[in-house]
């Protein structure tokens, strides 16, 4: 799948990384569906798959030119660059806009994974009894995730390992939000928001020649976490990639069902007008955990009141469908002149 990309081409595979950092970082987003819908998913699986035994002896053997063009590197490089650019900024914006104006950012995101329901759905020309069940299985189980109740937060390394495994499924799986996974296993603050900001805060005591946080334990317990998620992650997206090109091979239609479930199952976990219900004692105080974080008691999603914020919500759940429908206008444009 190596192609000559035009210098366009690479700014635009850039601001698809951006994207998806983004949206894997928000809980009930998934990064995958940016890739579904910007029309490069089954590239972006079949590169990663190319992660194989193959390229580690190109690589051991320091045939790294050849290791670069069989894993397609080009691509995977710029991709992930952008991705990595985004934790540090799109990213940061994104947490102030969910902070100052959820109902908006909520309502974006939902109306795209509206617009990716369409896009999926438009020209699948698979349907059969197989592909019916796998919808209502990848529906069933997106509705169910949306009603788990959070864990407490664990740092155990094997279990941040598994958390990274995890956490990447949102990337290859549309529809199945890891971040908000990670939110049911409690660790969400801990890998997505105190580990980064651990890392982001060493870098920048490098640059400044300040080496004080070696001795700061806390510190280096959390590049300690940081960098067993980063190696879980990097095993959960090869494996997985494996997995997905193998079965979208032999079992394409049932496979591409199954997603379109997930994602319309995804559709609870960012209704616009969720509303978080926190435990409190009988004084009406909130009831934190050892982090001092907020504990959650459930969620309750209710039908909003017509009023100028909620027209303009509906203004936004507009955007995001238009967002997508634009996306899916320049992948179909982009694939026509190379073809």
């Amino acid at each position: 799948m190596q192609s000559t990309r035009t210098f366009t081409d690479k700014v635009f595979l850039v601001l698809k990384g951006l994207a998806m950092g983004a949206a894997n970082k928000v809980p009930g987003v998934s990064g995958g569906v940016v890739a579904f819908v910007a029309g490069f998913y089954e590239e972006f699986i079949y590169s990663l798959q190319k992660v194989n035994g193959k390229a580690f002896k190109l690589l051991f053997n320091g045939r790294f030119k050849s290791f670069y063009k069989y894993i397609n590197g080009r691509f995977l490089g710029l991709l992930f660059f952008g991705m990595i650019v985004s934790y540090f900024s799109i990213s940061k914006i994104l947490d102030y806009l969910i902070i100052n104006y959820e109902l908006y950012v909520w309502s974006v995101f939902f109306g795209m994974i509206i617009g990716s329901i369409y896009y999926i759905s438009k020209d699948f020309e698979g349907w059969c009894t197989k592909a019916y069940i796998s919808l209502v299985i990848g529906i069933s189980i997106g509705i169910s995730i949306s009603f788990l109740d959070p864990a407490k937060e664990n740092d155990n390394l094997l279990f941040v390992f598994f958390c990274g495994i995890i956490s990447v499924s949102g990337m290859t799986l549309p529809g199945f939000s890891g971040s908000f996974i990670l939110i049911l296993l409690g660790n969400y603050v801990l890998l997505l928001v105190d580990s980064v900001n651990a890392l982001y805060d060493t870098l920048f005591n490098i640059l400044s020649a300040d080496f004080s946080f070696i001795n700061n334990p806390q510190r280096i317990k959390m590049l300690k976490v940081l960098a067993v998620f980063t190696l879980g992650s990097v095993v959960g997206l090869v494996t997985f990639s494996h997995v997905l090109n193998y079965v979208l091979k032999h079992y394409r239609n049932t496979t591409l069902s199954l997603l379109m479930g997930f994602i319309i199952g995804s559709l609870g976990v960012v209704w616009p007008w969720k509303k978080t219900n926190y435990k409190t004692n009988l004084n009406g105080n909130f009831i934190l955990d050892s982090n001092g974080e907020k504990i959650i008691e459930n969620y309750k999603r209710f039908i909003p009141n017509i009023n100028q914020e909620t027209l303009i919500a509906i203004a936004f759940i507009a955007f995001g469908v238009i967002i997508v429908l634009g996306l899916e206008w320049y992948g179909q444009k982009t694939r026509n002149v190379k073809a």
